[in-house]
């Protein structure tokens, strides 16, 4: 099993919650110093998926600013 796990990611889900403005009040606590884009989670996710993954296995791949 593989899988994807993403940090601080900036879309919409922080407004839903009632806290909007939460990737730029954050952001600071991680090392590159910004918010993910949803983009970045998808292509870790489509190399997962892709052959070039084909003799990954038991990987998570985090996807979250080095934090």
């Amino acid at each position: 099993m593989n899988a994807v796990r993403p940090g601080l990611i900036d879309t919409e889900i922080h407004a839903s919650g009632g806290e909007p403005g939460r990737v730029d009040r954050v952001k600071a606590s991680v090392p590159m110093r910004r918010g993910g884009s949803p983009d970045e989670v998808a292509h870790a996710i489509l190399w997962l998926l892709s052959d070039e993954a084909s003799f990954t296995t038991g990987a998570f791949i985090d996807v979250a600013g080095g934090k």
